[in-house]
């Protein structure tokens, strides 16, 4: 599968994947995990077509993006934020529009808390928030320990996160068939199973939201808009509601037939809503 993020710049001496497509107005695409920039693939095009300049990455420890073989590398939620940082100045971009999925949506909220003059627009898309992270299943498996998980043998490892990516979405055929083993092949073999726990989910801890819960309130000084997914079984819509009543102002959609991965199953939806937001909140 061809990638978006087809470039590569030294961002804080970390090589990270990107990619800028189409002309116009500046919109960032932030993804989450496990997954890469890849899952914007079907919601990129119309976007562009609209009139607006895509900038994706990989996060750092994601993807095509350097895995640090370095511990003290940080590629938590608050450590990919300067990563952000870094590449909006490669970009030579001040203010933008930001759509964000899952964790990619932690490092949004954190951004946007603490530079909000950088924000244009807000689109935050099946996101982790609070402490609704990790989901009851990956905590569970945290508790008993990541070790065995991280020495299983590659096929048993490989078929335990099939099933866990699939979880992931709504139309399971659909997926199988398109982006499934791309997402795998990044999580797993030689460099990626070990990177998956070293890079993210050591990191999912939810201290990095629980910092900026008293302070999404601020956001309300900016159009958010709140995108879900009504079969989303990794971030139930319970969290999008209180999401929704904690930042003023803010727009919910629920989307019917979609699973946690929102731009898997609902692409073409999500790209109408983003442009029709885009263009109200603009006058």
């Amino acid at each position: 599968m061809d990638p978006l993020a087809t470039g590569h710049v030294l961002i804080n001496n970390t090589r990270v994947a990107q990619g800028v497509h189409g002309q116009g107005e500046p919109l960032v695409l932030i993804h989450g995990t496990p997954s890469s920039s890849l899952i914007w693939r079907n919601v990129l095009p119309k976007l562009v077509a609209a009139g607006f300049k895509i900038h994706v990455f990989d996060l750092l420890g994601y993807g095509l993006s350097e895995r640090p073989w370095d511990p003290t590398v940080d590629t938590s939620i608050s450590g990919q934020v300067p990563i952000l940082e870094g590449l909006l100045k490669h970009w030579n971009l001040d203010r933008v529009h930001i759509v964000a999925h899952d964790i990619g949506g932690a490092v949004a909220q954190r951004f946007a808390v603490f530079s909000p003059r950088r924000v244009k627009t807000l689109t935050l898309i099946d996101v982790v928030s609070f402490d609704s992270y990790p989901s009851k299943r990956t905590r569970e498996q945290m508790e008993k320990g990541l070790e065995s998980l991280v020495k299983a043998p590659s096929d048993d490892h490989k078929a335990h996160f099939k099933e866990w990516l699939l979880s992931a979405v709504h139309n399971k055929d659909k997926f199988t068939s398109s982006s499934l083993d791309t997402f795998l092949g990044y999580i797993s073999g030689d460099v990626g199973q070990g990177s998956l726990f070293q890079h993210q989910i050591r990191h999912y801890d939810p201290k990095h939201t629980m910092e900026i819960a008293d302070r999404l309130p601020e956001l309300g000084k900016l159009p958010v808009k709140l995108i879900w997914g009504g079969q989303d079984i990794w971030q139930v819509p319970d969290w999008a509601h209180r999401l929704h009543k904690t930042i003023p102002g803010s727009e919910l959609n629920i989307l019917e037939e979609c699973g946690h991965f929102s731009p898997e199953d609902q692409p073409e939806e999500i790209s109408e809503l983003v442009l029709d937001f885009i263009a109200r909140s603009q006058g």
